[in-house]
């Protein structure tokens, strides 16, 4: 069967103000890990931010939180060197894991921390979903793709998010969104709604706000 993928319905009036209070409650920097025996405890729901270096993953997961400054953005790529763990209210942890692809960083480092993010996003019993996100000026790449089939290959449900939709206009957006479709339907784990954000602007965050809460 030919799976359709649309865009994600923004919630309600209601749906928005309960997932408000979820991420208006206390939200904290937990630990950065290095190695996979430094993971906290898999006690928790726990949703993963991850994409190509410097795709936005930080400035996400600040918009969604409302803290300017919870995770460190930059603009040089591939400043995350480790799996970063925030605790959301009492039962949630939102991850940011480094970036792969071009990284400012020696190659044996690199490498180290590739290995470290394929262990933990096929490895991880309590990981409910990945938000996979994908720079909009850009569209998906092969970087993209490999750890598409990954997840596919880990069982681990993935969703696009495509950051920095306020710099492009309408036409040029609709195109990397059919592009962004073809690549994705091929991924058995992709779940088949694309959140459109920005987080500059606050497009889109509601939503994914809503999202985030309504996993089980």
């Amino acid at each position: 069967m030919d799976i359709q993928f649309n865009i994600a319905d923004e919630p309600t009036a209601q749906e928005i103000e309960s997932a408000r209070v979820l991420f208006a409650g206390e939200t904290d920097f937990l630990k950065g890990v290095v190695a996979m025996d430094g993971m906290p405890p898999a006690d928790r729901l726990e949703v993963c931010f991850a994409g190509r270096s410097n795709v936005g993953k930080s400035s996400l997961i600040n918009a969604l939180t409302g803290r300017k400054a919870l995770a460190r953005t930059s603009n040089t790529p591939g400043r995350t060197q480790e799996i970063n763990f925030f605790t959301l209210a009492d039962d949630h942890y939102l991850v940011d894991v480094p970036g792969y692809g071009f990284a400012n960083a020696p190659l044996p480092v690199v490498e180290k921390w590739q290995r470290l993010l394929k262990a933990y996003l096929s490895g991880r019993p309590s990981l409910r979903r990945v938000f996979l996100l994908i720079d909009s000026r850009h569209g998906p790449k092969t970087a993209d793709e490999e750890i598409m089939q990954l997840l596919s290959k880990s069982a681990v449900t993935f969703q696009i998010v495509m950051t920095k939709v306020d710099k492009l206009k309408k036409g040029e957006l609709d195109k990397v969104l059919e592009k962004t479709k073809s690549v994705i339907k091929k991924y058995p784990a992709s779940y088949p709604e694309l959140v459109l954000t920005s987080s500059e602007k606050g497009e889109g965050i509601p939503t994914l706000r809503h999202i985030i809460a309504t996993l089980v």
